[in-house]
């Protein structure tokens, strides 16, 4: 009876630990149409003599087409070059099961905003939304992804995903190869 009782308690906690829990913030449905998207989630940081870059993700879904929202954050003392995001501005998803999957800019040109903070700190901050080839994102949910690739209107630049990282920000620890495995499934 008492390993039966320790097997139901371990069983328990593994299924409390085992899928990430999905987190909405936002999920309308009206005459218009209907949008659901997850909450942003850090998958890049980056801190470095005085400069910091930071990539944020949310998924959404508008009327059945599933995108990906990106928000990149930007700070140094010193002036910020702009990365600007075009119609051809283009996300490239390196799996590890060695497939690069595409992702492909919505469409209008964004160089973000330059503001300076209270401590004279320069942030630029951009957003842009991408959305998948048609089905390709079915791969993402059964593989990590290792490396991303942005393809901006002037440069092209790498970004290494990390397994595991506890941010300098807010000391929360994520983990950027598991996104699309565990947040895909928060917005089909």
């Amino acid at each position: 009876m008492k390993k039966l009782l320790i097997t139901l308690i371990i069983l328990f906690n593994l299924s409390l630990f085992a899928q990430k829990p999905c987190e909405i913030d936002a999920n309308v449905t009206d005459t218009i149409g209907s949008y659901k998207s997850t909450k942003q989630y850090m998958i890049y940081e980056r801190n470095f003599a005085g400069n910091s870059t930071n990539i944020y993700f949310s998924l959404a879904n508008t009327d059945g087409v599933i995108s990906l929202d990106v928000q990149f954050l930007q700070k140094s003392l010193d002036f910020i070059k702009a990365n600007c995001l075009d119609k051809n501005s283009k996300i490239y998803l390196q799996l590890s099961n060695g497939k690069v999957i595409t992702l492909l800019s919505v469409g209008f040109d964004n160089c973000g905003t330059l503001v300076k903070d209270q401590n004279n700190i320069n942030n630029r901050i951009m957003s842009g939304s991408f959305v998948f080839v048609k089905d390709n994102f079915e791969e993402l949910k059964n593989a990590t992804v290792t490396f991303m690739r942005i393809k901006y209107a002037t440069d092209t630049i790498d970004y290494p995903f990390k397994t595991e990282m506890v941010s300098e920000i807010d000391k929360n620890k994520y983990e950027p190869e598991n996104y699309f495995i565990n947040y895909l499934k928060c917005i089909e």
